[in-house]
């Protein structure tokens, strides 16, 4: 009974209650029209309720189709409640202007096309977000390469979210599409999953496929912390990733070496208290010089990376916003390591705007991204 009166339930029942209550209350006025309105926000509200905070784990088939339906529907409630707002602002400025035949026609047509309009963004988002990354072609130029790592490539897969919305068919296409870059070296930075190793090992067997002269490298996101961290590390090694956890791998290509250094994502210590990211560990500054590449999964970690002197620092998590309002709340907490490249002092910040998309499988404003990152001299 606890875990329904936590904090974080209440704020989220009261968002819900309330947007219902505005939504019902603007966009219907018989009591059927106002039950069938209940419905999507009841799936919204019933997986934070069951699952995030009951337990994150469930293998259940019908769990999964319960996901699915609770974050489309979180999508065009989105949609909904934006075009809500937008009609009432109509209705008030021609209420003020002395419009009256421009509020009649927000009044009498208004209610239509709000729910055609949030219908339309829906699909239109759902289409964008579905049909597979884009491939985007990203050249940083570093002081100072060493000329043996000129034009060396890197392919970064990150955010797929595997799980309710995205399965085997769309990994495999990003593993052939990744494939075909015949890249030297292939990152996975974090929230690869969504869900446990006994439901979507099917779905990201053809993540073992990913080819790359030196390997491929996983890192934690706060995702895969969520859905059993430790039993998808054992999993991802059988499947022939190298996992860092604080670590670095040494590559060498002629007479120059890359360190690629990893780090944990701080949800890890939900489930290990002590495991915290330290990029101090990763650096390996006993290898001497060399090029410097973190993965960390959270760009929030960027100052820690610079002042463990990576040159690049690849990252994920914030999804570029994958749809207005949120696009404009990802630019307050994570600005200016949003989405693609910025620099912090001499590293530099490449943000991965999401291989997948995770909640509500909809892009609106931004896109899905297979990123290809050739370095080159600055």
């Amino acid at each position: 009974m606890k875990r329904f009166l936590s904090p974080f339930m209440l704020t989220l029942s009261a968002i819900i209650a309330f947007g219902y209550a505005y939504l019902a209350w603007r966009l219907t006025d018989t009591a059927a029209a106002r039950a069938l309105l209940f419905v999507p926000c009841l799936l919204v509200w019933l997986v934070p309720c069951v699952y995030w905070v009951g337990g994150r784990e469930s293998t259940r088939r019908g769990d999964e189709l319960l996901h699915a339906a609770a974050y489309v529907c979180a999508g065009w409630l989105n949609f909904l409640l934006l075009l809500t707002l937008a009609r009432d602002l109509v209705l008030g400025l021609a209420h003020l202007a002395g419009a009256q035949g421009l509020a009649a026609a927000a009044r009498t047509i208004g209610v239509p096309v709000v729910f055609a309009g949030s219908l339309a963004a829906l699909g239109i988002g759902a289409l964008v977000a579905l049909r597979g990354p884009s491939l985007r072609r990203v050249t940083i130029p570093i002081e100072g390469l060493a000329p043996a790592l000129e034009g060396f490539q890197i392919v970064q897969i990150s955010d797929l979210h595997v799980g309710p919305t995205i399965g085997r068919r769309y990994v495999r296409h990003v593993v052939e599409r990744s494939n075909a870059l015949r890249p030297d070296l292939v990152v996975l930075t974090g929230d690869i999953v969504d869900g446990a190793p006994a439901r979507l090992a099917p779905h990201v067997a053809p993540l073992g496929e990913l080819r790359a002269a030196h390997g491929s490298v996983f890192i934690l996101g706060n995702h895969d912390c969520y859905s059993g961290a430790r039993r998808w590390i054992e999993h991802f090694r059988s499947l022939g990733l190298q996992v860092l956890l604080n670590e670095h791998l040494l590559l060498r290509r002629g007479d120059a070496k890359v360190v690629v250094g990893g780090v944990v994502d701080p949800a890890l210590q939900l489930s290990e208290p002590r495991a915290v990211p330290r990029p101090d560990l990763a650096s390996a500054p006993e290898e001497g010089p060399a090029l410097r590449i973190l993965l960390a999964h959270n760009p929030a970690l960027t100052r820690l990376g610079a002042q463990a002197g990576f040159d690049l620092q690849l990252s994920g998590h914030t999804h570029a916003g994958q749809f207005f309002p949120w696009t404009l709340a990802v630019r307050m907490v994570h600005a200016p390591h949003v989405a693609g490249l910025s620099r912090l002092g001499r590293m530099w910040v490449y943000v991965n705007a999401g291989t997948g998309s995770w909640g509500p499988p909809v892009r609106f404003g931004t896109r899905t991204e297979l990123t290809l990152i050739r370095l080159a001299r600055g």
